[in-house]
């Protein structure tokens, strides 16, 4: 009786040690998943219309010599235009021209080009504590996304993928505390993002960095989706109290997806090179289901985790016959000794 409740205190100890080390683990995992069911209700009341906030998504009416500050309305996103270009290979000469007809289009902002030298040390001056977590990503890109929320909390403003060349000037969207375009099938895209210095919500996104690391074994898509990439902006979104100044940016409604930064594209504001070098192998698997419904994918996650618990479950069990089978064994060997002699 005694090794029997030993036994019992044993595996409840161990199933509280992982309880606790595997709960933030699946709390992060759960938010993560929910995004498809719950961003509709989240970024309700963050959408741009013209007929809610009296702005042209076409951005006709909006001329080089536009400027917010003349239209009486605040301008909390300061005029800073952000590009991020880490790493050593020298980037394609179209990414280089696509940057300069977007510094050709904000000829009074204020450019900032961050590269190894000086991202490294604007982390080590302004956010030491995360300095570590930054340099150990695995993948360049999570360093490019990271680097982009610090610097848009510190710095405000505009920061602007590399492959996205500008057609007119970002001036209308300074008068949004935050803008980024909406992403398909949900969530926001992050290849263009404005906000102003000390966003609460940029906040929030470099303040669950940390919580949100981790590696997806063979799936590098995925591990910078979810710990840096869009899912992860969109999620951070979705755990906002109030989202109605963090505004997203769609079409009108006959043309919604007007903005969407999807592919070789041509919007309003850009041209979409189209060209997200970063994308692996695992990214050709996971784009073929990127017409799918949001909601039997989120079905097919849960099968397939309902499927790895079962087997699991079923190791377990049959390891546990397996013991039975030898201790019934090993006793019918013992007493057929004892009957021998």
């Amino acid at each position: 009786m005694a090794p029997a409740r030993l036994r019992l205190v044993l595996a409840a100890l161990l199933l509280f040690i992982l309880t606790s080390l595997l709960a933030p683990f699946v709390c992060n995992l759960y938010l993560l998943l929910r995004l498809p069911f719950v961003w509709k209700a989240s970024s309700a009341d963050a959408i741009i219309t013209e007929q809610n906030d009296g702005f042209d998504l076409t951005f006709s009416d909006y001329n080089s010599t536009y400027s917010v500050a003349d239209t009486g309305l605040p301008v909390p996103v300061p005029a800073r235009l952000h590009h991020v270009r880490l790493g050593t290979q020298t980037p394609r000469a179209e990414w280089q021209d696509a940057r300069d007809e977007c510094l050709k289009q904000h000829p009074d902002w204020e450019t900032f080009l961050w590269t190894d030298e000086n991202a490294s040390r604007f982390v080590q001056n302004y956010y030491p504590h995360f300095l570590l977590t930054w340099e150990s990503y695995p993948h360049l890109v999570q360093r490019v996304d990271a680097l982009r929320y610090m610097i848009l909390h510190k710095y405000g403003g505009a920061v602007l993928d590399y492959d996205l060349a500008c057609k007119r000037s970002l001036e209308p969207l300074r008068r949004f505390e935050f803008v980024a375009p909406a992403a398909n099938p949900v969530g926001i895209s992050i290849g263009m993002m404005l906000a102003a210095p000390n966003n609460t919500y940029v906040g929030d996104l470099v303040r669950n960095l940390p919580t949100f690391n981790r590696r997806w074994s063979l799936l590098p898509y995925i591990t910078v989706m979810f710990s840096t990439g869009c899912h992860y902006a969109s999620t951070i979104y979705t755990m906002q109290h109030d989202t109605s100044t963090l505004r997203v940016l769609i079409g009108p409604s006959e043309n919604p997806r007007m903005h969407m930064l999807n592919g070789v594209v041509n919007t309003p504001l850009f041209r979409h090179l189209g060209s997200s070098s970063w994308h692996e192998k695992d990214a050709k698997f996971i784009k073929a289901f990127a017409n799918m419904d949001q909601r039997v994918a989120f079905g097919l996650v849960l099968v397939a985790l309902a499927g790895g618990c079962w087997a699991v479950s079923l190791c377990v069990s049959r390891g546990r016959a397996w013991h039975q089978r030898d201790a019934v064994s090993q006793e019918i060997e013992f007493l057929q000794k004892a009957h021998d002699s």
